[in-house]
């Protein structure tokens, strides 16, 4: 039996669900990162594998948009084939909390032998793999946007993985830009306190399923590949690396594996981040030397640029978070919930949609107020917007008519003030404090409840008519 982390198997799914094409002869100076950006723009999307990359050699691959469909995500997450948001996000509902519980269940099994062993280099080359340029105002070239981090704390053995973007130095040092807070950089801080060489294992290209889990809020404590096998219903098998003993999938395509030394802190950056902004200058950030570089033969970076949504991954996020916010809501009381959306324009923080069918005089302001200041979606949570169940949320057409049909902007906006948000936030040089602070609008765009009765019916065919015509009429439709 293969191995159940194992990108090719993946892909090889995802072939033959019509998902996949293959892209041929692209440059990786910024032709690379412009493909995949206007490719993630159109309806369905496909995922691109670029092999045949300007200056290297035929097979030395990169795969962008993986997550950005939901037979895609679907196949990703192990969940049965999804075609639509609405069906995906409710495959998904519960399963977060459920995969949690059961994470302890799945301790990776350490194996001596894999894939990633085909090829391993004692004087390493980073730049023999062809990390793109993705975007013109970036600080370098990047090899890690879709990978997995590995590291351990000081004085535990908790071993983390986390989503961080790594910036090709040189042929043997990339820099390793992980925010503070998240435990990457908690684990990195008591090393260079303790004054001692930080050990790094960087997975630069897997199974999308490793990279979608390491950049979740897992928690403190836990180890991602644990969470990832209570996906897989069986243990990740791990390799230990040579000279840092952390472990990694032993499918895994590219494996840099070395360590930070202590205060080897370097220029980073810039980068573009998950709302579409270069929210700042370059940077400095711990470098890492890399001492043993693991790889497949023909092997395959995963990329996953964060751009101007939608991005590559934006839409894995929308998705993830709208089943949050589902099953938030409903754990807060709030009655006949139909959908939420949390959509790609506003990173899956900013412009979050929920619909209900209205039970009662301040149904509507109630889940918008929820919606808004919940804890999965407090955070950056800008606008929130209730509609009634005849919209559909992930719509931004019918949304936004709703908005400009349905509200009266005096009595159906409610502002709260002095909100949760961050300094990651574009509007952040706008405002005069300090603090990480921000308004939030709630926006009730449902019928008055008031006024229901009386409201003018839509203009439209029934649903029901619609399917039917539909159904009659596919080839034209």
């Amino acid at each position: 039996m293969g191995n159940p982390l194992d990108l090719r198997a993946w892909l090889a799914e995802i072939d033959r669900l019509g998902e996949l094409k293959t892209v041929r002869g692209a440059d990786w100076n910024l032709e690379l990162g412009a493909i995949s950006e206007l490719n993630v723009k159109k309806d369905a999307p496909p995922a691109l594998l670029f092999d045949e990359i300007a200056g290297y050699p035929k097979g030395f691959r990169v795969l962008t948009c993986s997550t950005s469909s939901p037979a895609r995500l679907s196949a990703i997450l192990r969940l049965p084939l999804q075609r639509t948001h609405k069906g995906l996000v409710d495959a998904l509902r519960g399963k977060p909390a459920q995969w949690q519980s059961e994470a302890g269940k799945f301790d990776p099994i350490v194996v001596s032998s894999g894939p990633v062993l085909e090829n391993i280099q004692k004087q390493p080359d980073v730049l023999k793999f062809p990390s793109p340029l993705w975007h013109e105002m970036d600080g370098g070239r990047y090899i890690g946007t879709g990978c997995s981090v590995v590291t351990r704390d000081f004085d535990s053995d908790w071993v983390n993985v986390g989503t961080y973007r790594v910036q090709v130095i040189d042929r043997n040092h990339v820099a390793l830009d992980m925010v503070p807070g998240k435990h990457g950089r908690i684990h990195y801080e008591k090393h260079k306190k303790a004054g001692k060489r930080f050990p790094v294992a960087i997975v630069c290209g897997g199974d999308p399923l490793g990279y979608l889990i390491s950049g979740i809020e897992v928690p403190f404590g836990m180890c991602e590949w644990n969470y990832v096998g209570s996906i897989l219903k069986q243990p990740v098998s791990v390799l230990k690396g040579e000279l840092t003993g952390l472990p990694f999938p032993a499918a895994s395509e590219i494996v840099l594996e070395g360590f930070v030394e202590p205060n080897d802190e370097r220029t980073e950056g810039p980068f573009g981040e998950f709302h579409g902004y270069y929210p700042g200058k370059a940077g400095t950030a711990p470098v890492v030397t890399v001492e043993r570089i693991y790889f497949r033969d023909s092997p395959i970076i995963v990329g996953s640029p964060p751009a101007k949504p939608p991005n590559d991954y934006s839409y894995s996020k929308a998705v993830m978070r709208s089943a949050l916010l589902t099953d938030a809501l409903a754990a807060a009381g709030v009655p006949d919930v139909r959908a939420v959306w949390a959509h790609e324009i506003g990173g899956a923080r900013m412009f979050n949609v929920v619909s209900i069918r209205q039970l009662y005089a301040g149904h509507a302001r109630q889940a918008g107020h929820i919606l808004s200041q919940c804890g999965v979606g407090a955070y950056m949570s800008r606008y929130s917007v209730v509609v009634d169940d005849d919209i559909d949320p992930s719509n931004l057409q019918e949304v936004m008519w709703a908005v400009a049909t349905r509200t009266d902007p005096v009595t159906s906006i409610d502002i709260i003030q002095r909100g949760m948000g961050s300094k990651n936030d574009p509007m952040f040089v706008a405002y005069k404090h300090d603090a990480q602070l921000s308004s939030k609008a709630i926006i009730d765009a449902c019928r008055p409840w008031e006024h229901l009765d009386e409201f003018p019916p839509v203009a439209e065919a029934t649903k029901e008519l619609q399917e039917k015509t539909r159904s009659k009429w596919k080839d034209l439709l």
